[in-house]
């Protein structure tokens, strides 16, 4: 699938954060989270669109000087294994290179099978290991580095 990408806008936050909900459950951010995370300074959210308009998916980066991290890549359930994630991977990756940063970081569930593939496939790296980050289940997380 091709999705069209594009920045997102507060027009979009009912549905992020319904997707957000659908996907992520009890530690969902709230819409309030949501906006005020879009609002912040170093930071660049895009999100996918069905050719219907629908957004079912969605993105966001974290960059500082010579650095960025991947804050989510979100895809929504019927549009998942379409090349979405990739699609929307692809563009946080370029506009990394754009702002001139030399690595990327993230952080994903160690069982989160379909996002490690993705985020090795993009040469990503583990280097570290936190132990019962994601709550509420407490499961262990990889950091992951990608140098530009």
């Amino acid at each position: 699938m091709s999705a069209k990408l594009r920045e997102w806008t507060a027009a979009n936050l009912d549905r992020i954060a319904e997707l957000e909900r659908v996907l992520f459950g009890p530690s969902a951010w709230s819409r309030a989270s949501l906006a005020e995370e879009a609002r912040a300074d170093n930071r660049w959210y895009v999100v996918a669109e069905a050719p219907d308009g629908n957004v079912i998916g969605y993105a966001g980066l974290w960059f500082g000087d010579e650095a960025s991290q991947v804050m989510t890549v979100a895809v929504a359930p019927e549009s998942q294994r379409q090349g979405v994630g990739r699609e929307l991977m692809a563009a946080l990756v370029d506009k990394s290179i754009l702002l001139g940063a030399r690595e990327m970081f993230l952080e994903v569930a160690v069982d989160n099978a379909p996002a490690l593939a993705l985020y090795r496939d993009f040469g990503f790296l583990p280097i570290a290991i936190r132990k019962r980050y994601y709550q509420p289940g407490n499961i262990d997380a990889f950091s992951m580095r990608l140098e530009l």
